[in-house]
């Protein structure tokens, strides 16, 4: 072979590996990011496994859309697919839309001219126009979500309004293993500052808006910004808009000036959708006790995660010790289960588990119907009542 030709063929090598290597990086992303750390889970009694097959077990918030896994098939990686989902008798599933990651990503200060999710979805190799508009890679990820129902045989089905709620329960009460899929967006920066770009998010399915994620945008600030501002002129008209629509509003993420504003302006249920409180885990984005009762005054629920930065710990009692002060501060009717599975965390059990937190709020003597509420009747009651009929 003439040296040119081994020069053109170390370069077509050459070539192959990057591109091999471009493909695994987003796999090697998601094995280190979505980790699970087992630790002793406790044994989960035929009582609360009984009790656990009868729940409408609701979760907040998930970010299994913006990883490269087919949602319908059991994966090795991550935290939730369908299959764990069924497992876990989850029936509704909020799936969050990421759009916007910072380098250096931290809880205290972040600004917004880095990002981490332009190169997530290059190497994925999702449409250009995700490469750089925000508002088209929450359009995907509702593609996404919409091409994972469609081919599911109705065992996923979205949930965009009240109607499609009822129909839910009402199969899965008559046996059927179906579980649904509402859409929720992690930061109203993917509006690009243009109110106008609401309709398109609404028309794509969104139900669920966290005006902020971790850095201040053109709507709101950020409890991880530089600023931590409060709603701006925009912010205030997409709040509106929101409760006109039956978008519901989600303070996760929010500044503490943000989340004050929002519980002053609110008319209809506000929910954090994932996070903790600051009496047991004392990090800044978790709610303080008067924001918890601030949440309770609106009708809303406050969905706690799984996560250290969340509860403290990876185990079933740092989650319950938090959704008892919830109960504590806020009242029963307040608290939920929120896990942020999938949200670059390591967790210490995965959505096909949920049932060892039935096992940990019996096994502290909370009765079956306060269990039933915790683990998702709480939210079947803000959603129903929030979405559009």
């Amino acid at each position: 072979m003439s040296r040119r030709r081994q020069r053109g063929a170390m370069a077509a090598g050459l070539g192959l590996a990057a591109a091999g290597l471009a493909r695994l990086a987003p796999v090697v992303a998601d094995l280190s990011s979505n980790r699970l750390i087992r630790g002793d889970e406790p044994t989960v009694s035929d009582a609360a496994r009984d009790l656990h097959a009868r729940l409408i077990v609701v979760d907040l918030h998930a970010d299994t859309l913006l990883w490269a896994r087919n949602v319908l098939a059991e994966s090795a990686r991550g935290h939730v697919d369908l299959p764990r989902l069924r497992r876990g008798g989850v029936a509704l599933q909020v799936f969050s839309s990421v759009t916007k990651v910072p380098r250096g990503l931290n809880y205290d200060t972040n600004g917004d001219d880095t990002d981490l999710i332009t190169l997530l979805a290059i190497t994925q190799g999702q449409p250009r126009r995700t490469w750089t508009s925000l508002l088209e890679r929450s359009l995907h990820h509702a593609d996404k979500l919409d091409r994972a129902a469609a081919d599911s045989g109705g065992a996923l089905v979205r949930v965009g309004t009240s109607a499609d709620l009822d129909r839910l329960l009402a199969s899965r009460a008559a046996g059927a293993d179906v579980t649904g899929a509402l859409f929720s967006v992690e930061g109203l920066h993917n509006l690009g500052g243009d109110l106008a770009n609401l309709d398109r998010l609404e028309a794509a399915g969104v139900r669920m808006a966290g005006f902020a994620h971790f850095f201040d945008n053109a709507v709101a600030g950020s409890m991880h910004g530089r600023v931590k501002g409060g709603l701006t002129g925009l912010g205030r008209e997409v709040f509106d808009e929101c409760e006109r629509r039956g978008i519901l509003v989600d303070l996760a993420h929010a500044s503490h000036r943000t989340v004050e504003e929002m519980l002053g302006r609110a008319t209809r249920p506000l929910v954090s959708s994932h996070g903790g409180v600051q009496a047991t885990c004392a990090v800044n984005r978790n709610l303080t006790d008067d924001e918890i009762r601030g949440v309770a005054a609106t009708g809303g629920v406050v969905g706690i995660g799984f996560w250290e930065g969340a509860v403290g710990a990876l185990t079933p009692a740092a989650v319950v010790d938090a959704i008892e002060h919830v109960i504590d501060v806020g009242g029963l009717q307040t608290a939920a289960l929120g896990s942020d599975y999938d949200g670059a965390v390591p967790m210490g059990w995965d959505t096909a588990d949920l049932a060892i937190l039935t096992e940990e709020l019996l096994a502290r003597g909370h009765p079956a119907g306060d269990v039933a509420a915790v683990m998702g009747g709480n939210a079947i009651r803000v959603l129903r009542c929030s979405l559009p009929e």
